[in-house]
């Protein structure tokens, strides 16, 4: 024989259907997730973001950024960035294997050389000519 607190909650479920609100609402956003698919919660994520992009701006992102990465820091600690650093850095070899680290380094080698001579040129350019070597003598009496 049945408890009479599940009498209860029978007597409640007869009165009122036969699914409980948390059911119903269940079912219906299965549902809705079937009609849809994945691209409707997409496409409707991104135009949530770029609302939130257009009202608060960049730095909103950093700061929620910066404030989350805090927070993990505080409760995982800094090593739990080393550890999923190393396990991404793993996963990157395995998937492109390790001539994929040469070609980033050299690309990233190449553009911090191209960087620098843009650097010294400009450093030439504005830099004020040359003294003369006359030893400061008139030259027109030479």
């Amino acid at each position: 024989m049945a408890a009479k607190g599940d009498k209860k909650a029978m007597t409640d479920k007869d009165n009122k259907g036969s699914m409980t609100v948390a059911e119903a609402g269940r079912k219906g956003g299965e549902t809705f997730r079937n009609e849809r698919g994945r691209e409707f919660y997409e496409t409707i994520g991104r135009m949530g973001g770029a609302t939130v992009k257009a009202e608060r701006g960049r730095a909103f992102y950093e700061e929620i950024g910066r404030k989350g990465g805090e927070t993990v820091k505080a409760e995982r600690g800094a090593k739990f960035y080393e550890e999923i650093g190393k396990k991404g850095g793993d996963r990157v070899k395995a998937t492109r294997g390790p001539n994929f680290y040469e070609e980033i380094g050299r690309k990233g080698g190449q553009k911090v050389k191209k960087l620098i001579e843009e650097g010294k040129r400009a450093a030439r350019e504005a830099a004020p000519p040359p003294a003369s070597t006359n030893g400061g003598q008139d030259p027109s009496k030479g």
